[in-house]
């Protein structure tokens, strides 16, 4: 039943929510990459990315599509890296 679904979705919290976007971001850009997830995770947790990035700017982010999403990622985590 669709109204049962969706009083199941409106009971998830925004972090929640966000927290799925984080995790599909990384698997995006570890497809995009063609490397491990955990790699990527390690290293957008490096740089900070996931607290100083990806959620500050869920809104816009989240509109993306997943092939512009990837190659913001991975613009961003390399700039990122190279600060370091």
């Amino acid at each position: 039943n669709c109204k049962v679904v969706m009083d199941e979705i409106r009971k998830i919290s925004k972090e929640q929510i966000v927290m799925a976007f984080v995790a599909t971001c990384i698997e995006t850009t570890a497809r995009y990459l063609g490397v491990g997830y955990i790699e990527i995770y390690r290293r957008m947790e490096r740089v900070g990315m996931i607290d100083n990035y990806i959620v500050p700017n869920y809104e816009v982010l989240h509109s993306e599509s997943r092939e512009v999403l990837a190659e913001r990622m991975v613009e961003c985590l390399t700039n990122w890296e190279k600060e370091l």
